[in-house]
């Protein structure tokens, strides 16, 4: 006879299969063990080039004056006060008062926490709120919001075809769904370099830095098990986009899945 723990469903947490509440517990762990450099470490990892992928994700999300973004997993803000500065720009070239409000929404209360406390986000009161809240059962009703974006996050999501249901039920008909995410390299030859620097430099780089190898090793193995960008554009479509289109920046070291729904 075979019991349920021998048939549970189990996930990737980096090389590791562990259950779906494992995973997630893990993660909430990685996450508040790194909140306080999380930013830092973003910049080093990446040579801060991780802002201008965000700037061209919110480029071509084109946030338009009134509309609402909520953005799940995210963290300290940028991508939520980048939403807004940019909408503030068409609104001030159209003479017009601009209403744009987000929600940065994170499974993690010291990821909100962190972001809270920029010293940048005092101009963003009242116009972005902090919501504890996991991206498999998103806390707002349904066709509230006129974009979705997730910025290094869907990878760390137990099931991700829940979450990506969740982003097209909380989207209005015709809204837009921007998903950034480490991916894998277009050129073989760079991926084997690309695999020397991570393995080798990032972990090293959160012991010194963050004080926490082992956290920054989990994220460099969720990395590659993460799929290829064709195999997570189906996955974007089943759950209800239309014209998912795929950017690769820096020859694939992250990729921008766009769509909307239907």
């Amino acid at each position: 006879m075979t019991n349920e723990t021998d048939t549970e469903k189990t996930v990737s947490f980096g090389f590791e299969e562990v259950t779906p509440a494992e995973k997630v517990s893990r993660v909430k762990g990685v996450f508040r063990s790194v909140a306080s450099r999380y930013d830092v470490m973003n910049d080093l990892m990446s040579a801060g080039v991780h802002r201008l992928w965000k700037h061209d994700t919110i480029a071509r999300l084109n946030p338009q004056p009134g509309e609402r973004l909520i953005d799940v997993a995210g963290g300290t803000g940028d991508l939520a006060k980048a939403f807004i500065d940019r909408a503030d720009r068409v609104a001030r070239r159209r003479g017009r008062e601009n209403v744009t409000s987000a929600v940065v929404c994170d499974i993690n209360d010291a990821m909100l926490d962190a972001g809270r406390a920029r010293a940048d986000m005092a101009a963003y009161a009242g116009r972005i709120n902090w919501v504890c809240g996991d991206a498999q059962a998103l806390p707002f009703e349904d066709r509230s919001a006129d974009a979705v974006t997730i910025a290094f996050g869907i990878r760390n999501v137990a099931d991700r075809a829940e979450a990506l249901s969740e982003f097209r039920r909380v989207l209005k008909p015709g809204g837009r769904l921007a998903v950034l995410e480490f991916s894998h390299m277009t050129v073989p030859m760079l991926q084997k370099l690309y695999d020397t620097y991570s393995f080798n430099v990032i972990p090293r780089m959160g012991e010194l830095v963050a004080s926490d190898r082992e956290s920054y090793q989990y994220l460099v193995e969720s990395i590659r098990k993460f799929p290829k960008q064709d195999l997570f554009r189906e996955e974007v479509e089943a759950a209800g986009f239309s014209g998912v289109s795929i950017t690769n920046f820096s020859g694939g070291v992250a990729a921008l899945h766009y769509g909307w729904a239907a």
